[in-house]
């Protein structure tokens, strides 16, 4: 195997896509998942993922996490503070380098560089820039399967919370809208694809907006 990795992992099917190429494609040794979660609701951030859910993930493609607890309304110098202690501990497991998922943003991934350089990571972005109708395209025909878990009704309907993201709604997506959702559009749950050695099987919930966020629960599949 080559250098030992982390992934920085979202819960959603960039993170998964970016897994499975860093395993399968640049020969990385992969071992554990990075995740920042708020605390107060016992959830991914942003993605709004139930933490029962992520650690299925977890087992499914075979790692354990390191879960970064922040507050739900944090303050960039707390949220620093998380992640070096979290960096510090990939450091300390001999992790030579990080892996994102991001694929457009220059500010995003400034940013990761200049975090990562102060732990003494490398990050690695095994899919920057995709293009992003291909990359969908090839996610999807490899199998990847993803629920939206949370949109931005100021980009896209809110009636597209909860959906599968499948051809079907890559059609019916909007005009500008990406189709990974890089601009902040919508937020996904990897359920299934070549990352996974079986699919987490889940169910939609409740639908609710939130601080001017559209979020659908996801539940694990009785």
């Amino acid at each position: 195997m080559g250098d030992r990795a982390w992934i920085s992992w979202s819960s959603g099917k960039d993170a998964a896509w970016a897994l499975y190429v860093a395993r399968t494609r640049l020969g990385l040794d992969v071992t554990r998942m990075l995740t920042t979660v708020t605390r107060d609701y016992g959830r991914v951030s942003m993605h709004a993922v139930r933490q029962d859910l992520l650690f299925a993930q977890a087992q499914s493609v075979g790692l354990p996490v390191y879960m970064a607890y922040i507050p739900a309304r944090c303050a960039s110098e707390d949220y620093e503070k998380v992640m070096r202690k979290a960096l510090d501990a990939a450091h300390n497991e001999g992790v030579a380098k990080m892996v994102f998922g991001d694929l457009l943003l220059e500010d995003v991934r400034a940013y990761r560089v200049e975090k990562m350089a102060d732990a003494g990571i490398e990050p690695v972005f095994p899919l920057w820039g995709s293009d992003t109708h291909a990359l969908a395209g090839e996610m999807l025909s490899a199998g990847a399967k993803a629920v939206i878990t949370c949109i931005d009704p100021r980009k896209l309907p809110r009636e597209f919370a909860g959906r599968q993201f499948d051809m079907d709604f890559l059609k019916s997506l909007p005009e500008g809208v990406d189709p990974c959702g890089e601009n902040g559009e919508f937020h996904t749950f990897a359920w299934d694809g070549p990352a996974f050695a079986h699919p987490v099987r889940v169910r939609t919930g409740e639908t609710v907006e939130r601080e001017g966020f559209i979020f659908t629960d996801v539940l694990a599949e009785d």
